[in-house]
């Protein structure tokens, strides 16, 4: 079943537990409006986190492990021993809190509570591009802080998220889809230096616009396909840079004619890469001024430019996200679109104006669906709070 708010993992976990939880925690899913693949090149993201979420429902335990059911998963109730060496198999979804259970055991062994119950889902779509897999963790960890009493801090919070992803679940993720969910806030969204770790907030009024995921429901996992690939051109653009002589330590040093006096030492494939991301960074300084002076317009054009870096340069798209994005700015009322997440499927992201939502989501699906074998399904999406708890045991429930 789908959860879609405190109540129903309550119920849930009542039902698999035998017992009310001690506390719920809300962990959203994230959209990205601009920066793709610029987090793990020290550079700046534009994200907020999103009122779909993953709902996590806590409770202590004498024995020394963690007892987790992934409630919309349809599976059985599974025991974690926190001194285990037995990892689940990749893709299965315990591989998530085995991974932040093992990571709490390599970063902050003194932390390392009793045993806790666990059941959790959300109404975030899978393979998407909304990073559910980080709400999970992100999740995980901010429940248990609060359970536990722990002092660690949201950036803590983030970072330990971002090492049970890359240690554990094998993606070697930037830090922006973590920080973003547990650092969000209601009608914002947040720039993140993902060098300093630090973030700014830029209100997002949109006036009539209105923000549309339009869901390809080509199912993408990043793990297995050319993510890291992309990751690895980088850094070996800035190793080509380093070897010239150049003191620079990430694509974030870097200009676009810098690159150029090294362009005959690199492949056209990591000279194409690291343009793409040089040219990302600029756009995001450029979405941040567009935003303060309300220039909706210039908003959706960066939109648009980016997703033809991701597509053409980057070459993370899709024949059905290029159709989606293309098809989306045909249509009146569409001030940008563009592919949003790792790639190789999942949503685009659009700036719709709000009297011609309905008419271009219609539009959207009878093109699609008669160009490719695949459903195409919506959502609208507004900025919402971080993570946060909200029930409490022996209390009213607190937030939706």
């Amino acid at each position: 079943m789908r959860i879609q708010n405190a109540n129903d993992i309550r119920k849930q976990f009542f039902d698999h537990f035998g017992e009310e939880p001690e506390v719920i925690v809300r962990a959203p899913g994230r959209i990205n409006l601009l920066g793709e693949h610029t987090d793990y090149n020290e550079g700046f993201v534009l994200p907020a986190a999103i009122d779909r979420a993953i709902y996590l429902a806590f409770s202590r335990q004498d024995r020394m492990q963690a007892e987790v059911v992934a409630v919309d998963m349809q599976e059985e109730l599974i025991s974690l021993p926190w001194e285990n060496p037995n990892a689940p198999e990749q893709g299965h979804w315990a591989i998530y809190p085995y991974g932040v259970m093992q990571s709490i055991r390599s970063l902050y062994p003194a932390l390392i509570p009793g045993g806790f119950r666990l059941a959790y889902g959300g109404n975030i779509p899978g393979g998407a591009g909304l990073s559910s897999s980080a709400a999970v963790e992100s999740g995980i960890i901010f429940g248990l802080n609060y359970l536990f009493d722990w002092p660690l801090n949201r950036l803590e919070m983030a970072l330990l998220a971002q090492f049970a992803e890359q240690k554990f679940v094998g993606l070697q993720c930037g830090l922006m889809d973590m920080y973003a969910s547990l650092h969000g806030k209601k009608d914002a969204v947040l720039q993140l230096d993902c060098r300093t770790q630090s973030h700014t907030y830029f209100p997002l009024d949109l006036g009539d616009y209105e923000l549309i995921l339009f869901n390809s429901n080509v199912k993408h996992a990043l793990v297995d396909s050319a993510y890291n690939q992309r990751r690895e051109a980088c850094e070996t653009g800035v190793s080509v840079l380093q070897k010239a002589g150049y003191d620079i330590n990430s694509l974030r040093d870097v200009s676009i004619e810098l690159l150029d006096e090294v362009r005959n030492d690199l492949s056209s494939e990591v000279w194409k890469r690291c343009t793409y991301v040089i040219q990302e960074n600029n756009r995001v300084q450029q979405i941040c001024h567009a935003l303060e002076g309300n220039d909706l317009k210039g908003v959706g054009q960066l939109m648009k430019e980016t997703h033809d870096g991701l597509s053409l340069a980057y070459e993370v798209s899709c024949p059905e996200l290029d159709f989606l994005v293309n098809a989306a700015m045909d249509h009146p009322g569409v001030l940008g679109a563009r592919m949003m997440g790792g790639g190789f499927g999942g949503c685009t992201l659009n700036l719709v104006h709000r009297e011609q939502v309905d008419a271009l989501a219609k539009s959207l699906q009878s093109q699609y669906e008669s160009a490719f074998p695949l459903p195409l399904s919506w959502y609208h999406v507004t900025p919402q709070e971080g993570c946060e708890i909200i029930w409490k045991k022996d209390l009213e429930v607190i937030s939706y």
